[in-house]
């Protein structure tokens, strides 16, 4: 599908030499179509990387999608240059009078710190709110899902006993919804982080429903109903060695991180990662576009 993003993008070079097709500001306004309007609010340290990595999962479709980066004012991290996020990202006071058709929300990896810890948490709230009357869906990803699903429906995230990583597997559950048409009744997803929210509290919720689990990782995907808040509690976006450089990132910190679960062959760390959550991140980013936005937003915004 043509994707359009902002002229010199980093990320363009990359998705181009996967031969992705992007398209760019001139030849998309010269098209008589109105692209879908897709906002990501994007929390992770290192910005770029996960702009591929989004990208590359809203590239599976025919429509045309048009992307915005935002970032948050209140707290401006160091991972990612200021000349970056002055020429590709938005704030929300940018966009607050605007309506678009999907707002993603990253994940962040502040999961160790209490809602009101988190610099930005008053101006995340105001985002969330916000979504409810200007956005037609919004998918919420890791520590974005605990933080909507707490946001949205007072269902607070705890700390496990040690940290999720790794490749799990998952059951399909509500086959008729449209986010998981396509999935196997099993699948594999990437997981990483120290929280989790408890199935119990959301099954027990009139408003969610629980569409994919792990017994190992718990929680995958929960949907609210008719779509307008879905909430991943996984990393499905995440290519082949993102949890490799993590590995290694805390290795090079002192930690003793555990071997990520079910994904080097044999588990050792010298064997390259196999990539076996692709197609089921491709058809959960196909679906979301098709069903719960494309299929619902007004032509006119």
């Amino acid at each position: 599908m043509p994707i359009n993003v902002r002229s010199g993008l980093p990320a363009r070079k990359v998705m181009e030499e996967e031969n992705i097709f992007m398209m760019d500001e001139v030849r998309a306004y010269s098209q008589d179509i109105r692209p879908l309007k897709i906002a990501v609010l994007n929390l992770m340290p290192l910005k770029e990387d996960t702009e591929v990595q989004l990208l590359r999962c809203l590239s599976n479709t025919p429509l045309q999608v048009e992307v915005e980066f935002l970032s948050t004012a209140s707290y401006i991290g160091s991972n990612t240059s200021k000349t970056h996020l002055d020429k590709f990202y938005l704030t929300f006071e940018d966009i607050k009078n605007k309506r678009y058709d999907g707002l993603i929300i990253t994940g962040a990896p502040v999961e160790d710190l209490d809602w009101n810890e988190v610099l930005y948490w008053d101006e995340l709230c105001g985002i969330m709110e916000w979504s409810k009357t200007n956005v037609t869906s919004t998918l919420h990803i890791c520590w974005g899902a605990q933080a909507g699903i707490y946001y949205h429906y007072g269902i607070d995230k705890y700390k496990l006993g040690g940290k999720i990583s790794g490749i799990y597997e998952h059951r399909v559950h509500n086959r008729k919804e449209p986010i998981v048409r396509g999935f196997d009744d099993v699948f594999y997803a990437p997981h990483s982080r120290y929280t989790g929210v408890n199935i119990d509290e959301v099954k027990n919720n009139p408003n969610l429903t629980v569409l994919a689990d792990s017994d190992e990782a718990g929680l995958f995907l929960v949907m609210s109903t008719g779509g307008k808040q879905i909430f991943v509690f996984g990393h499905p976006e995440y290519d082949r060695v993102t949890l490799d450089k993590e590995y290694r990132r805390d290795i090079d910190r002192g930690l003793t991180p555990c071997v990520p679960h079910n994904y080097y062959p044999d588990d050792n760390p010298d064997n390259k990662p196999l990539l076996t959550w692709r197609s089921h991140s491709n058809a959960l980013y196909m679906n979301w576009l098709n069903y719960y936005v494309y299929q619902e937003t007004p032509y006119e915004l």
